[in-house]
């Protein structure tokens, strides 16, 4: 099995002088215009500031105008933010073969590596990317199926950061409850009990008007808190892509599904996708903010005027989203009441 992932991995063959057919997207569906605007809109909030009303208000404003903020002063030392993203620029730099083995020893495939997306074997075009991805709680189940390579990697370095960055949900989602008016503890417990960590690895491209890093999406999970390194995120707003301008050493935060379904609509989903480029590589960690599978979500009862979205299980949510391949349209229809 290694052996064939590490052929498949866009980061052992990306130097090619032409982007394979296999991942050369239909015209519809090419990035088209590659050097959007980057947008000073987006805010950026101060999460070290005093005055906790304005800090309500301005990242309320963003969930409902824009589904994506960014945030600074946000507690996480800045070292381990730079060692973080050090250690995952030097795992997708290991060798192919190291890679592979490192990401293939969970039996259970919680904890593995893998190109283009999941569902590598039966799509119809790929995506420009590798992917490292594990259950970023509880440490003491999963962490013996991390990599061991880089050897800081574990206890050193991911373990400290997932520590930081789930303290960092815990204050962004109840500022958020608070801006719902839905109480600071709403978030506490099954809904955020099994969040993932996700590594996107974007090789530098030939040609990127041809592919995409990621497609035209929106997120499985209450919010994502993401570490950019360099531009290639785009957001979809008023019928137009905007680049997020990465702002050192901040997250940029993005509202879910789940998260649009709690709270009735009052946050938006934001769709977002990521473009390659020519020059550089680029990596992201992404905390994706999950429910157990069992949590029921659905539209606040507080927000229920009236309720926009079925109410499920989490695991039937999740089913629903893999089977539609993320079309928004097609994920909607399912979790709409209006659809039914």
């Amino acid at each position: 099995m290694e052996t064939l992932l590490d052929q498949k991995l866009v980061s052992s063959w990306f130097d090619v002088q032409s982007v394979p057919q296999t991942y050369v997207h239909p015209p519809e569906k090419r990035p088209g215009k590659l050097n959007v605007p980057l947008c000073n809109n987006i805010p950026v909030v101060d999460l070290g500031s005093h005055d906790r009303r304005d800090t309500i208000h301005r990242i309320s404003k963003a969930s409902e105008e824009f589904g994506f903020f960014q945030v600074i002063n946000h507690g996480v030392p800045i070292k381990l933010v730079d060692d973080t993203m050090s250690v995952f620029k030097e795992f997708h730099a290991l060798p192919q073969k190291d890679k592979a083995i490192e990401g293939s020893k969970d039996p259970s495939r919680s904890c593995k590596l893998y190109t283009s997306s999941e569902n590598y074997a039966n799509e119809e075009v790929h995506y420009w990317r590798d992917v490292l991805t594990h259950p970023g709680h509880p440490f003491e189940h999963y962490m013996q199926f991390w990599p061991e390579k880089p050897t800081r990697y574990r206890r050193e370095v991911v373990k400290a950061y997932l520590e930081e960055v789930r303290n960092l949900s815990y204050v962004i989602l109840e500022l958020l409850a608070e801006g719902l008016g839905i109480g600071t503890e709403f978030f506490c417990g099954g809904l955020t009990e099994s969040p993932v960590l996700l590594s996107n690895h974007y090789p530098p491209c030939p040609d990127p008007s041809l592919t995409l890093g990621l497609t035209k999406h929106c997120d499985p999970t209450l919010i994502t808190i993401l570490l950019q390194d360099t531009d290639g995120l785009q957001v979809f707003k008023d019928g137009n892509w905007i680049g997020v301008e990465p702002v050192p050493s901040a997250f940029v935060v993005n509202i879910g599904y789940v998260l649009q379904m709690i709270s009735n609509s009052k946050f938006k989903g934001a769709e977002h996708r990521v473009v390659t480029n020519s020059r550089v590589a680029r990596t992201t960690i992404a905390y994706f903010i999950h429910p157990s599978n069992e949590s029921l979500i659905g539209p606040a009862k507080a927000l229920c005027n009236p309720p926009l979205y079925r109410s499920m299980k989490f695991k039937e949510f999740l089913r629903n989203f893999k089977s539609k391949a993320a079309n928004a349209e097609a994920v909607l229809k399912v979790i709409s009441l209006s659809s039914s």
